[in-house]
């Protein structure tokens, strides 16, 4: 192989075609991780008839599993040879298993417990690798595809319009179908199984001449155990990995509490409640070419810490959000006031918390340039890492949280006093513990930077 190509240098037809490739390649993933953000915790309660304890403890189980694999995965990648380079073999491999297993997470079997939880276990588990075969080398090509700071945060706003805009039809799709009840949670899963697979093998076709002969890590390499120890002394990876994993486990508690939220805490009907998330989302999807912006024109640090200021705030006036005077229509002229301010406080939220999607991702490069070898494949299988245990870590806590408020699903809008504190707690105050949490690990960025990195 012949000098690294860098995206920077290229014509501008082969940039445009990558930076739209890019964005493909987290459709599918990001419409997942929506659906399963804000519908698998309901499926395994209402549908399945997990208890709220058992659900959450579904996709932390399956966590043991991917504290190795995900390592694993990261470290082969980035010892896989061929004309491909090491990513695109990984994404085009894994695309069908994700696609069906995908589908498979939202089969009720006709089995009681407790083969039915190590039914759903299992089937999580495979889901869990072969999301991580796709999107761990996909998230990989971010750094190596360029060395300029601002193209590759560029790079990770065409990405996650691309997710943002795949979780609004994964939030129409659950809308729709969710009511069905099995039969419907199953077409939901059906139909993000096919743009899973579709979109990592499109991805991968639309990257393959940069993908091809961008850098690659270096060809000489460390054991798996070594290469992770001397990450621990790399203060940017160490400062990225935290704020990602609060960052990530605050809006991964939010979203499956919000339907909950919505309907039994505010008393809005069902389909009203899945409905008024896409607002959230539509603004999420603004917020990253905003933040994109700032992160250009002032720092990442700057859009970081004034999006995450924002967020804050907008959580605690979730938390005090009154219920609707008139439960059941919520067109009711009493209504009104409280549906603007509802409606207004989720547009804010999605702008602020769009930081949680970005920035850990524009940061992560300098962790990788900190490190001689260029492991971006297994620091990116860190942050791969990450992103799930949040996702698992948040459902099992709310799931824990709300079997000891005393919440019930069948109870809807007659929940314990106890319980509604516990979900508006999930919706508000403790997300903004978590960012504030998040902002403080990142308060000296500026300054470890200029010493790991002086260039």
């Amino acid at each position: 192989m012949g000098a690294a190509l860098d995206l920077r240098d290229v014509p501008a037809p082969l940039k445009r075609r990558v930076l739209r490739a890019y964005g493909i390649g987290d459709a599918g993933t990001g419409m997942a991780s929506a659906v399963v953000g804000f519908y698998l915790f309901v499926f395994y309660t209402a549908v399945a008839g997990l208890p709220a304890w058992l659900a959450g403890t579904v996709l932390m189980v399956v966590r043991v599993w991917d504290v190795l694999s995900d390592q694993l995965i990261g470290w082969l990648g980035d010892r896989t040879g061929g004309r491909w380079g090491p990513r695109l073999p990984w994404m085009i491999s894994s695309a069908v298993p994700l696609g069906v297993s995908m589908t498979l997470m939202w089969w009720v079997p006709p089995f009681a417990d407790p083969w039915r939880f190590l039914w759903f276990v299992a089937v999580a588990a495979i889901f869990q690798s072969t999301y991580s075969g796709v999107n761990l080398p996909y998230s990989a090509l971010a750094t190596e595809l360029t060395e300029d700071e601002k193209l590759r945060t560029r790079l990770n706003a065409y990405r996650f319009t691309g997710s943002v805009l795949a979780s609004l039809l994964g939030l129409l799709l659950g809308a729709a179908l969710s009511h069905q009840g099995a039969p419907g949670y199953l077409q939901i899963g059906l139909a993000t199984g096919l743009i899973l697979t579709f979109g990592s093998v499109s991805s991968a076709l639309g990257l393959a001449p940069a993908a091809a002969r961008c850098k690659r890590p270096s060809p000489t390499h460390q054991a798996l155990i070594p290469q992770l120890r001397s990450l621990k002394t790399n203060g940017l990876f160490v400062r990225v990995v935290a704020m990602y994993l609060l960052g990530w486990g605050a809006l991964q508690l939010m979203q499956p509490v919000s339907i909950i939220y919505l309907s039994d805490a505010l008393h809005l009907p069902h389909r009203w409640s899945t409905f008024l998330l896409i607002p959230f989302q539509i603004s999420a999807l603004a917020g990253l070419w905003i933040w994109n912006r700032v992160a250009a024109q002032c720092s990442r640090l700057v859009a970081l810490q004034v999006g995450g200021c924002g967020w804050i705030v907008f959580c605690i006036l979730a938390l005090v959000l009154p219920a609707l005077p008139v439960s059941g229509n919520a067109l009711a002229a009493a209504n009104r006031g409280q549906l603007l301010a509802l409606l207004v406080t989720l547009v804010l939220l999605g702008l602020c918390a769009a930081t949680a999607y970005l920035l850990p991702w524009a940061f992560l490069p300098d962790a990788v340039d900190a490190e001689p070898n260029h492991p971006a494949g297994l620091i990116t299988a860190f942050m791969v890492q990450i992103q799930k245990l949040g996702s698992a870590a948040s459902v099992f806590l709310l799931g824990l949280m709300l079997s000891w408020s005393g919440y019930e699903a069948s109870l809807g809008e007659a929940q314990p006093d106890r319980a509604l504190v516990m979900i508006r707690m999930s919706m508000g105050l403790i997300p903004a513990g978590l960012v504030m949490l998040s902002l403080w690990v990142m308060r000296d960025w500026n300054r470890v930077r200029t010493r790991l990195l002086p260039s």
